[in-house]
């Protein structure tokens, strides 16, 4: 049974506006099911009995494969990337939106395709489903809301048990509704794929499987930090030889092109006086499970560390925020501060609005989170950027309410776009 997704709706408005659309993200997140539901004909290039022909006329005559009923989807496009200019230019041709839904799990190599389909195809980043698309979460209370400043009231159902479950089974769609022992099982052999063939076969270069999960480890020891290349490094070594920053860097970035690690970007505000501003992201994979994957651990490691929970957390949050950001045409980033000011993860929209979030597992955190909330607002300089919509903290709580203070208490089991 196909679960709706936020992005269902973000790409029947994509391609009302645009000829083509490019779905891209991380492998087994829902990118195919959902090019499905809104395609009427399809070309599966990883279809087993007929890829090898579908390449060889791809080299030959490209536009041969893109007959067939409109919107086609054309499922894992980068086996064959001479496919994106010829859908470019048959959308130039054509000059008909809703003609083309391209599929994507890896950023093809530099300079496979002569156009970036500016103007022609539009881009949309699809991630794992979110607690809200998994039916995990209740959705009692929108980020619309928010940002409306509207009153809100919600129950959490999930207890701290489930929600460490939810953090090794991850947002993959094929993992909603088996055993846990599945689950988890498809998460590892996730991870063993990414270290043994995907990090190597998305540019062609060969990376030793050991560097790159000593590589992953360390990510995963590192999530939620601001740690450089050197720290990681540093950090690698405790697991075998000598690593460059070079090889560390190419590592890097081939993880990114397939779209397994997604580091959130530091926010530069307009501030009533001179505080340097930390610029360096913070390290997050696309979804906690895999952390936990590489690092072997399951919900009961989380449930006997609380501060390594308290981490996954944050990852979890964060990759739901940024699902319910998207919803909004908003972005996701955090902020921090010389003096030791932050917040976890700040929204901002393309309107100029924006939410301060502070992410606190128990109730215990609250105050000194609200605090931290209070202070940021008030370094913000209101004369030249507007003050916040709303301040939140999001948490594991029972009850979802707004403060006298106008602070919003948030359970991640409550919360939607």
């Amino acid at each position: 049974m196909y679960l709706s997704r936020i992005v269902d709706e973000l790409l029947k408005f994509a391609l009302d506006v645009s000829g083509a659309v490019l779905i891209e993200g991380p492998k087994w997140c829902g990118k195919t099911s959902t090019g499905m539901e809104h395609a009427k004909s399809i070309l599966s290039l990883q279809d087993p009995d007929r890829s090898r022909g579908y390449l060889q006329a791809a080299e030959v005559q490209p536009s041969i494969l893109l007959d067939g009923k409109k919107p086609r989807l054309i499922d894992e496009w980068q086996m064959a990337p001479v496919l994106w200019d010829a859908v470019r230019h048959s959308v130039d041709i054509s000059q008909q939106t809703r003609q083309f839904i391209l599929t994507g799990s890896a950023v093809p190599k530099d300079n496979a395709v002569m156009h970036t389909g500016t103007g022609r195809i539009s881009r949309l980043l699809m991630r794992p489903m979110s607690l809200f698309e998994s039916l995990d979460s209740s959705g009692q209370v929108s980020l619309k809301q928010l940002f409306n400043q509207e009153e809100v009231s919600g129950r959490n159902n999930l207890t701290v048990q489930e929600i460490a479950y939810l953090i090794t089974r991850g947002g993959w769609p094929a993992s909603i509704g088996v055993s846990e022992r599945v689950a988890l099982k498809r998460v590892r052999d996730y991870i063993d794929a990414v270290i043994n063939f995907d990090v190597s076969n998305v540019d062609g270069i060969s990376k030793r499987p050991d560097k790159v999960e000593r590589l992953l480890r360390s990510l995963s020891r590192n999530i939620g930090t601001m740690a450089n290349k050197n720290t990681l490094r540093e950090d690698m070594l405790g697991d075998g030889d000598d690593i460059s920053d070079n090889t560390i860097t190419s590592y890097l970035n081939a993880l990114k092109r397939i779209f397994v690690v997604e580091d959130l970007p530091a926010w530069n505000p307009a501030l009533r006086s001179k505080t340097a501003i930390r610029t360096s992201s913070k390290r997050f994979f696309v979804d906690p499970s895999l952390a936990i994957a590489t690092l072997g651990m399951s919900k009961e490691h989380l449930l006997d560390d609380f501060n390594l929970f308290g981490y996954m957390f944050e990852a979890l949050c964060i990759r739901d925020l940024r699902i319910y950001a998207q919803a909004h045409d908003g972005k996701l980033s955090h902020y921090r501060d010389k003096s030791g000011l932050e917040a976890d993860a700040i929204v901002h929209l393309r309107d100029g609005r924006w939410g301060a979030i502070e992410i606190k597992m128990g109730s215990s955190e609250i105050e000194k989170a609200a605090k931290n909330l209070k202070k940021l607002e008030s370094k913000i300089d209101d004369s030249r950027m507007k003050s916040p919509s709303f301040l939140m903290i999001l948490t594991c709580t029972e009850y979802a309410y707004k403060r006298e203070d106008g602070i919003y208490i948030v359970p991640i089991g409550c919360l939607k776009h």
